[in-house]
């Protein structure tokens, strides 16, 4: 009994991988069964006890069990109940059709040794998800379809050689065993393809989104009004379109959005530093129980040990420009041109303020008339998930800077502050026809001295996506085509003129990074991350030249 226990949680955590191995190679042998020739004399044996019908329905019903245990190996391999429970009971049905389909002992005997394996290891598969719900990868995937393409080729081979190499091959199609294993394998391959258009659909179970109008929305207020954790981008928390996970203690929060089976938290949590890395693995156990894949987007420096902890791999996505402002100086050469286009447009009677949020409501209709004729020159509307977008409730949450012009608003700034004071960015930046040129470098550089004034330490100019990568003989295949596209992907986004806008206010430089439980899954979530953000593949067009800087990543284009 001690050896028992001792040994209990090793063969616990070895039995979904095991399992499911198993289970595959007893998929992929009942597929090859079906669609290779009987023994004659244990058929002729079986056809004077059984009637054809049996023998034949046995016949096919077990080729497509096969390409169902085949399937059911990914839930097997996500630790499913619901894929346990099916696997032991099609195990030992298949067991049995064996003997009714050819006597075929020797198979049944291999099927039953496996349900007997998997019947006793119930706790090694905790997750309560519905079979409807289990990932199915693309190296999985491919393997089912290996294994049908497979069983076709062998029975072919079959047919071929053995037991009618005298005859040609398209008088054997009237043979009964021949015809027999056609309709298998035809069977397994239709149900392979049916099963393959499903995933194509099938989503996993997501937790609600929390609007505007929900409770928890005032939650979410009040851990960013005293978090002592939090990046100014946190503040997207407010903008209606996102999932959250809250502590047990209520102070802090992680969010997320969701896309097909991508769950993709944000940035990392929100509110207590000493509830991050529990908050990180309660996510990663959520999304588990709901065979989702969990990924991280957009996290820094600082949330990498608690990453690496989680077992997620890592992969840089571009930097981050973060101003220090206490030091902050125009003096000298390397910030001449900024300081000569502030007090260009200073002199020509440019004023700036700061509208406080109890009072952005009066001044609505004149930020929206200006929004509007922005995004005319656009392509695309208004982002969501990662970026803000101009949404009267949203804006109302958040100080608003403004630039006058003659008297009339002619361009304004939305404003992420933090309760630590650490730093804060600015989210829309949207300027009218009307405005004078080099109105968002004077935006900025009253903005710094605000942001001074107001004790922050830096100002975060957002991300520059995919700055930073070095493309090395060496370097992750990821990092290289990143580099790839920052240098040659200007017709699709202005990667470099984000990098170069941010950097002639000589910022500092932080890298930015992307997280998830394998390499190629943090490729899907930065692909469902651009359609989250652009409102899926209708708002996946093509931008214009001029530059884009804010998130400042892409929300807003920098005037010339």
């Amino acid at each position: 009994m001690a050896l028992r226990r001792e040994f209990r949680p090793a063969l616990l955590s070895a039995a979904p991988l095991a399992g499911a191995v198993l289970v595959m190679f007893a998929g992929a042998m009942l597929i090859a069964s079906g669609a290779t020739p009987s023994s004659p004399e244990r058929f002729m044996r079986l056809s004077m006890a059984l009637p054809a019908l049996v023998i034949e329905t046995s016949h096919f019903a077990s080729s497509v069990l096969g390409l169902v245990l085949v399937m059911l190996a990914f839930g097997l391999r996500s630790r499913l109940d619901a894929a346990w429970a099916a696997s032991v009971a099609v195990l030992f049905l298949t067991a049995l059709l064996a003997l009714t389909k050819g006597l075929i002992w020797e198979e049944g005997l291999i099927l039953l040794a496996i349900g007997t394996f998997l019947a006793p290891l119930r706790a090694a598969f905790p997750r309560k998800a519905a079979l409807s719900q289990m990932e199915v990868s693309p190296g999985w995937l491919l393997s089912a379809g290996a294994a049908v393409v497979g069983a076709g080729f062998l029975g072919l081979w079959f047919f071929q050689h053995v037991d009618y190499e005298d005859q040609p091959f398209w008088k054997t199609m009237m043979d009964h065993d021949v015809a027999r294993s056609i309709r298998a394998w035809a069977g397994a391959a239709l149900a392979f393809m049916g099963f393959g258009i499903w995933r194509l659909v099938a989503t996993a179970a997501t937790p609600r989104v929390i609007g505007e109008d929900d409770p928890d929305l005032a939650r979410v207020r009040a851990i960013l009004a005293g978090a002592d954790a939090a990046e100014p981008n946190s503040n997207l928390a407010l903008l209606g379109d996102k999932r959250f996970l809250f502590s047990d203690s209520g102070q802090s929060f992680l969010m997320f959005g969701v896309r097909g089976r991508s769950w993709i938290a944000l940035g990392g949590p929100v509110g207590r530093r000493d509830e991050r890395l529990e908050l990180l693995w309660r996510f990663r156990e959520m999304a588990d129980a709901h065979a989702a894949r969990p990924g991280l987007y957009g996290i820094g420096p600082e949330d990498l040990p608690d990453v690496v902890e989680l077992g997620f791999s890592i992969q840089k996505i571009g930097e981050c420009a973060r101003l220090p402002l206490q030091d902050f100086a125009f003096d000298g050469q390397t910030r001449a041109k900024i300081r000569r286009a502030w007090r260009q447009v200073r002199d020509a009677g440019a004023t700036f303020e700061v509208i406080p949020p109890d009072a952005v409501e009066a001044c609505l209709p004149e930020l929206a008339a200006i929004s509007d004729e922005w995004l005319e020159g656009q392509s695309g509307g208004d982002k969501a998930f990662s970026l803000g977008g101009f949404q009267p409730s949203y804006l109302k949450a958040f100080p608003v800077a403004v630039a006058r012009w003659e008297g009339r608003i002619v361009a304004f700034a939305n404003l992420w502050p933090t309760a630590c004071r650490d730093a804060f960015s600015i989210d829309l930046m949207r300027y009218s026809r009307a405005a004078p040129k080099r109105i968002m470098d004077f935006l900025f550089v009253e903005l710094i001295s605000w942001g001074r004034e107001q004790g922050y330490a830096y100002l975060d100019f957002g991300n520059a996506p995919l700055a930073g990568l070095e493309d090395r003989p060496l370097a992750p295949v990821m990092t290289r085509v990143g580099r790839l596209m920052f240098d040659l992907g200007e017709d699709v986004y202005n990667f470099q003129g984000v990098r170069s806008y941010k950097d002639k206010f000589h910022p500092n430089w932080e890298p930015r990074y992307a997280a998830g439980p394998a390499k190629w899954a943090i490729a899907v979530m930065l692909a469902d991350v651009s359609l989250l953000t652009s409102g899926g593949f209708a708002g996946l067009t093509w931008r214009s030249r001029k530059g884009e800087a804010s998130g400042l990543a892409t929300s807003t284009s920098v005037p010339s």
